[in-house]
């Protein structure tokens, strides 16, 4: 399998990948801002695998080049992608009268545009059966729990989730299947940002086992559908 995740340099994203790179057949591309995370994911699915199936491209989603840089340095490791995760984002956890215009740009542009443009450019690429994931909220699922100082974060997360299931119309035609994982709580850097001290049910390992069986086989029996991964609240 030919295999995108983003936002690999940490937590989920990053312990997804290294669940991906325990089979050989599969051939990962990690993308993430942070070259040293990614430097340190290569080191240790490596290490911990004895492949080399992990490739890696420090880049940034919201204000890099992705006709001249990005789409180019993927299509040198794999001509058709066959999964795309779509987990990179940002949070800004902060009271709503305290928010601003950058702020909002902020948050959208990395957590709802970047997943547009990414989506976007691969489409020529995809393979027919092909399975987009992308990483929602539980604070993003209308009807949920909501939070104080998460509201532009937990709108983005809405817009992903509808973003979901529009595409997943879009594209059935050519075979491309769409899905997003609302995810509640699980122990990682952007939890402890809008939660500090909060000790959550599961870690970023037990989470991305999840995703990572669901990025190659879920595809088989959902489409469009936005499915809640949460045993807690938040």
């Amino acid at each position: 399998m030919n295999i995108i995740v983003t936002g690999a340099s940490r937590g989920i994203g990053y312990e997804t990948v290294k669940q991906l790179a325990k089979d050989v057949q599969n051939n990962i591309f990690a993308i993430a801002r942070s070259a040293e995370g990614l430097e340190r994911l290569l080191h240790e699915c490596k290490e911990s695998t004895g492949n080399e199936n992990v490739h890696i491209l420090p880049f940034d989603l919201v204000h890099g080049n992705y006709t001249g840089v990005l789409l180019p340095e993927i299509l040198k490791r794999m001509k058709i992608a066959d999964i795309l995760v779509n987990n990179a984002g940002v949070l800004i956890h902060k009271p709503f009268e305290k928010l601003n215009e950058d702020d909002f740009d902020s948050i959208f542009n990395a957590n709802v545009k970047s997943l547009f443009k990414l989506t976007n450019i691969l489409l020529p690429y995809f393979s027919a059966g092909a399975h987009i994931v992308n990483i929602g909220s539980m604070g993003g699922v209308h009807g949920s729990v909501k939070f104080p100082g998460l509201s532009l974060y937990s709108a983005s997360k809405g817009a992903v989730a509808i973003l979901t299931e529009c595409l997943a119309e879009e594209l059935k035609d050519k075979q491309i299947r769409v899905n997003c994982l609302a995810l509640g709580s699980a122990q990682t850097e952007m939890l402890n940002e809008a939660f500090p001290g909060y000790k959550a049910p599961l870690s970023a390992e037990q989470m991305a086992l999840f995703i990572a069986d669901f990025s190659l086989n879920g595809h088989k029996w959902f489409n469009g559908k936005i499915l809640p991964v949460a045993v807690s609240t938040p």
